[in-house]
């Protein structure tokens, strides 16, 4: 029997029973379709999250409040060394390797204007703001070091700001907005960054001035972070030097006596959240794949029962002189061209979940060409593994047994 007529009798089947075909490879489709699609959510949460902290600056320096250390050992796990306004002033002065200091304060309070309100981070700070975290202004102004000093009550809102109040931004600008009780012009709106597929919403914030947050809305000095910009790339370990020396002698730390405050760059951040992000989408992609595993058995196990029904018909064809050859080679074309059917319906199906979820599910998502080609090849090598079995019963029966079989 040729090769081309081994293949013609082995799709005659399949079309012969098309409902059972379609059932036995929509495992295939589902499980090849999850994969696709966990990959891309995890791929484009990566991009998303590399693209927000790479426009922070590659000079950009985040001090935070580290554990503190009692004598015998770490006091508590949620524990941390205060970080306060004191710090931040310390560290302006820490030499030429500091351009520039942001401290920030934090606070969820809801804000409000005329009969509607939105809950919100509410962030204290400088006026650099705008150059340490590379913002821009879309309406308005930002406050000023006056501002800043005389603690006066106004805020500029972020991007998201206008859209959860259900009011123009260009509109909220000069109006009076309550923040956590106390009233507040808004003198601004930021441009929108754009949302971080999961990671928290950069628009999402507003910014007034840290004294105010300081003495008027907050009632401490206590900061959340401080960020640094290093003088430029190659002053960033003598910038982390500076650090360290500036807030070891402000906190009075002795020799021996480790950090109570952290340093982190950029690659800090996505290393850590690479690595996160790679755990997950690793994780989501193995339970994936088992719902691919599940449909390779169930092929499988649908090949062994047309060995069963089609007993006689082999042994017609072996009495015909078909080879045990031919006929293993037969029913595993059959197994294979039902995967890779699968596999092209569930990389459609993989594709179309992705752009839902990027569509109305406000994620980022992005399908990589390689793990369409990995999926494809995949569900091909699902079908001769789960095949193979099946092909090989078929071919040792032995061809008079076969044709007395009812």
């Amino acid at each position: 029997m040729l090769l081309g007529e081994t293949i013609g009798v082995a799709l005659g089947a399949l079309r012969a029973n098309k409902l059972r075909s379609f059932l036995t490879m929509l495992g295939v489709v589902i499980g090849v379709g999850a994969v696709i699609a966990v990959v891309a959510l995890g791929r484009g949460a990566q991009e998303s999250v590399n693209a927000r902290i790479s426009a922070l600056g590659t000079t950009l320096l985040t001090v935070q409040p580290g554990q503190i250390y009692a004598p015998g050992g770490v006091s508590s796990g949620n524990d941390r060394a205060p970080m306060t306004v004191a710090d931040a002033k310390a560290l302006d002065s820490a030499g030429s390797v500091v351009a520039a200091v942001e401290p920030e304060m934090q606070k969820q309070l809801q804000v409000q204007y005329l009969n509607t309100n939105t809950n919100t981070t509410i962030l204290g700070t400088t006026p650099n703001y705008l150059d340490v975290r590379k913002y821009t202004m879309a309406e308005g102004k930002m406050f000023t070091a006056g501002d800043d000093r005389a603690s006066r009550s106004v805020a500029v809102l972020g991007a998201a700001i206008p859209d959860n109040l259900g009011v123009p931004a260009a509109s909220l600008v000069g109006q009076n907005v309550r923040i956590g009780g106390f009233l507040f012009q808004v003198i601004g709106v930021l441009a929108s960054k754009g949302s971080s597929g999961g990671f928290g919403n950069p628009d999402d914030q507003v910014l007034i001035p840290l004294t105010t947050a300081q003495f008027r809305v907050f009632g401490t000095d206590r900061v959340r972070q401080i960020g640094v910009l290093a003088a430029s790339e190659a002053e960033i370990p003598n910038a982390m030097a500076a650090i360290q020396k500036t807030l070891r002698r402000v906190h009075r730390l002795r020799v021996g006596i480790p950090d109570d405050f952290q340093i982190r760059n950029q690659a800090d951040f996505l290393n850590t959240l690479g690595e996160t992000t790679q755990i997950f989408t690793f994780l989501l992609s193995g339970i994936a794949a088992v719902s691919l595993l599940v449909g390779g058995i169930g092929i499988m196990n649908i090949m062994l029962v047309s060995v069963t029904e089609r007993t006689r018909e082999i042994g017609v064809r072996k009495a015909l002189g078909a080879t045990p050859k031919n006929i293993l080679l037969q029913f595993l074309i059959e197994a294979v061209v039902l995967c890779l059917l699968g596999g092209v319906g569930g990389i459609l199906f993989g594709w179309a979940a992705a752009f839902a979820l990027a569509k109305f599910g406000n994620f980022n998502t992005s399908v990589a060409p390689s793990s369409i080609l990995l999926a494809f090849f995949f569900s091909g090598f699902v079908g001769i593994l789960f095949g193979v079995w099946p092909a090989r019963r078929a071919a040792g029966l032995d061809p008079i047994q076969s044709l007395r079989y009812e």
